[in-house]
Order: structure tokens, then C-alpha cells, then sequence
């Protein structure tokens, strides 16, 4: 009895499978993906599950997700998450105070300007006074977590007598936020009022640099005026 050439000699596989943990995330992020898009178009109120559905299994949606609701707050998470990872991977006892924060400065106006979806969702949830935020525990601790790199940073900068002392590490990262987040919340409407490019590469760059030239002439120690001098 011969054996078939298949089953004596098997093709090898071309790569490693897919575990089933693998292929659940997998299938999570491509919802997410859609997911996103819907909400930063439409909104929380405007956004249906049957037009999310039209790319991906409706019933795959609400297994992993239970609602609309559910879904949102996943979308935020993530956008959250995202931009707290990139923030974790500079190295704030790099170089002096200034350079450590003008780092972290020039890549949160990038980022932001790299991913308007955040800015997007923020506004919206914004519109809703926060509702869902406040139930993704997960998000203050990201955030807890750069404000202790900001107050690191400070605090070694008042040490090295770069920095004034009593600068607050929340305000300082309003202050950032801020001026990051306005140059793609307000980009279309102040582009046609004033004329003004401010989505290049090369406006972002410029801006970044500009944001941070700012935050440091605010954070900065300044010599005290002397009588006669």
C-alpha cells in the first residue's frame, strides 16, 4: 500500500500559527480600527453598530463588546493608552531638564497632529462632560503616570537651576495639551481665516518647535531684577 506524498511528507508551514489569544486581538484592534473611524465622523450619538457592522461581524461586536456604549469606552481607551505608550517610550533622565521636556513637547504636538482621531474623540467626549471617561479606570493611571514624569523632570530642573521652583506638573501639561491639541482641533477654520498652512510636515515641525520655546521661556528660572543694575 502506497502512502500519499502529502501525508508522508507535509508542506511545511510558512510561519508560526496564530494562537487563539492571537486571533482574538486581532480581531478586537480591526473592530477598534472601524470602530474609531465611525466615532470621530459621527460621533457617540451619530454612529450605528449596522454601518460599524458593514466591515465587521455584527455579532462579533457585541460578543466582545455587549454595546455601543462598551464600544465607545473601548475606542477612548485605546486612543488614551496609544498616546500615554508613545509618551513612555522617551527617556526623561536624558540630557538636561530642557532638552527631557522640549522632547516630550515637540512629540505631543506631533502625535497629536499624527493622530487626529485622538483630538476628535476628545471633543466629543468632551460634549458628553466626560461620562465615559470616568468609567476607564485604566486611563488615570496612565495619566498619573506622566504627570510624575513631568514632575521628575521639574524638579530636576530646579536642581540643575534650569527651572523656577512651584511650577504645577498638571498645569504644565494643560499647557502642553493645550497648545498640541489646538493645531488640529482648529486647523481647518484658522488655515481658511488666516490663510496659514498648519498641517505639513513641515508647519507641525515649526509649531512643535515654537510650543516648546514657549513652555521653557514660561518654566524657565529668571535672575531677579537688582535696584541700579
Amino acid at each position: 500500500m502506497k502512502t500519499s506524498a502529502t501525508a508522508a511528507n507535509p508542506a511545511p508551514t510558512t510561519g508560526p500559527r496564530r494562537t487563539h489569544a492571537q486571533a482574538r486581538e486581532e480581531a478586537i484592534d480591526q473592530i477598534l480600527d472601524i470602530a474609531t473611524r465611525e466615532f470621530v465622523e459621527k460621533g457617540l450619538a451619530g454612529a450605528r453598530i449596522d454601518e460599524i457592522a458593514g466591515h465587521a461581524s455584527k455579532r462579533k461586536i457585541y460578543y466582545y463588546f455587549g454595546s455601543k456604549d462598551e464600544l465607545y469606552r473601548a475606542v477612548l481607551e485605546r486612543a488614551y493608552h496609544r498616546m500615554r505608550d508613545s509618551e513612555s517610550t522617551l527617556d526623561p533622565a536624558e540630557g538636561t531638564a530642557p532638552e527631557a521636556l522640549r522632547r516630550m513637547i515637540e512629540h505631543d504636538v506631533a502625535y497629536h497632529s499624527q493622530h487626529p482621531e485622538l483630538v476628535r474623540l476628545v471633543m466629543n467626549e468632551n460634549i458628553h462632560r466626560a461620562e465615559h471617561l470616568t468609567q476607564i479606570d485604566s486611563i488615570r493611571e496612565k495619566n498619573e503616570g506622566v504627570i510624575g514624569v513631568l514632575r521628575s523632570i521639574l524638579d530636576r530642573g530646579v536642581a540643575e537651576g534650569y527651572f523656577r521652583a512651584g511650577v504645577d506638573p498638571v498645569e504644565l501639561h494643560m499647557t502642553i495639551s493645550a497648545l498640541a491639541f489646538y493645531n488640529v482641533s482648529n486647523q481647518h477654520t484658522f488655515s481658511h481665516n488666516f490663510g496659514f498652512d498648519m498641517s505639513s510636515p513641515q508647519a507641525v515641525a515649526r509649531r512643535a518647535t515654537q510650543v516648546a520655546d514657549i513652555i521653557l521661556a514660561w518654566v524657565a528660572l529668571t535672575a531677579p531684577v537688582t535696584q541700579g543694575a
